[in-house]
């Protein structure tokens, strides 16, 4: 599995345990959109870390690394009833942005 499959699942696992947390303790719910989009920036980093990368490529990378590790994390919370479905694009979205930043930062040049 490449670089970017990895950060993907390790960040996916986290945004997964920080659901269940979320469901089981309301304090860590309500930090579910800046420790969602936190993840999200640190999948996008770890995807690119070391690897020379064009900005495009960066920035794409980075995107998936970060929407799809959201999506999982959303769509949990979705089924545990404890966010609407209407936040799947949203979050997804917003996520896809904070990975792309995380991908840009963490290529090398």
């Amino acid at each position: 599995m490449n670089q970017l499959g990895k950060s993907t699942v390790v960040a996916s696992i986290a945004q997964i345990v920080m659901v269940v947390a979320g469901h089981q303790v309301p304090a860590i719910a309500s930090l579910f959109a800046i420790g969602g989009m936190g993840i999200s920036a640190i999948a996008g980093w770890a995807a690119l870390r070391g690897q020379t990368a064009s900005l495009g490529a960066a920035a794409g990378q980075g995107a998936i690394a970060g929407a799809v590790c959201a999506a999982i994390g959303i769509a949990v919370s979705v089924a545990l009833g404890d966010v609407p479905a209407s936040l799947l694009a949203l979050g997804t979205g917003s996520s896809a942005v904070t990975g792309l930043i995380g991908g840009v930062i963490g290529r090398r040049r």
